[in-house]
């Protein structure tokens, strides 16, 4: 078999509406998504725990922004195009909720820790496709993303815990 057949036979695999790459191209929206609502809540955080709530949220968006490039990279090597270049885009293709404009900041950490959720679920699912696809470089990238998510989500489900009734 020559270069151009294995490689039209690889690209034939990752076509544009494989799932795989869909639940590559969704997970790059949610991701730009995520890092909008963390930056948001970093700019409204307020009261006792200003300074921790702060950088703790300053911290979410820097990982989370470190997993965008690996994810749209490998859309790249599998053959295709980053769908979402504008961020309405990203908003219309992401599956969680871009942060409301006034909350308070229970309300940010609930919003933050539901969206967390369900990136999370997202993740395992697109890592069962990948697998069953057999693309094990894909299911590599969402195992190692899918554990920032799951770190993220127990610091913000820490948060919410109500012991010092400092978060209202």
């Amino acid at each position: 078999m020559t270069v151009t057949n294995l490689y039209r036979e690889t690209s034939q695999e990752n076509r544009e509406a494989h799932p795989v790459v869909q639940h590559l191209q969704r997970e790059v929206a949610n991701a730009f998504v995520l890092y909008a609502n963390y930056k948001h809540y970093h700019w409204q955080t307020y009261g006792p725990l200003f300074r921790d709530l702060h950088f703790l949220f300053d911290d979410l968006a820097g990982r989370v922004l470190g997993t965008i490039d690996q994810m749209a990279e490998r859309i790249r090597m599998i053959g295709q195009d980053v769908q979402a270049v504008q961020l309405k885009q990203f908003q219309e293709t992401s599956t969680v909720s871009s942060a409301r404009a006034t909350q308070s900041i229970s309300e940010m950490l609930e919003e933050a820790q539901t969206n967390l959720l369900l990136v999370i679920k997202n993740m395992r699912e697109a890592a069962r496709v990948a697998d069953h696809a057999e693309d094990p470089g894909t299911v590599d990238l969402f195992s190692k993303i899918v554990q920032v998510h799951e770190r993220d989500e127990w610091f913000v489900r820490e948060v919410l815990k109500k012991r010092d009734g400092l978060i209202t």
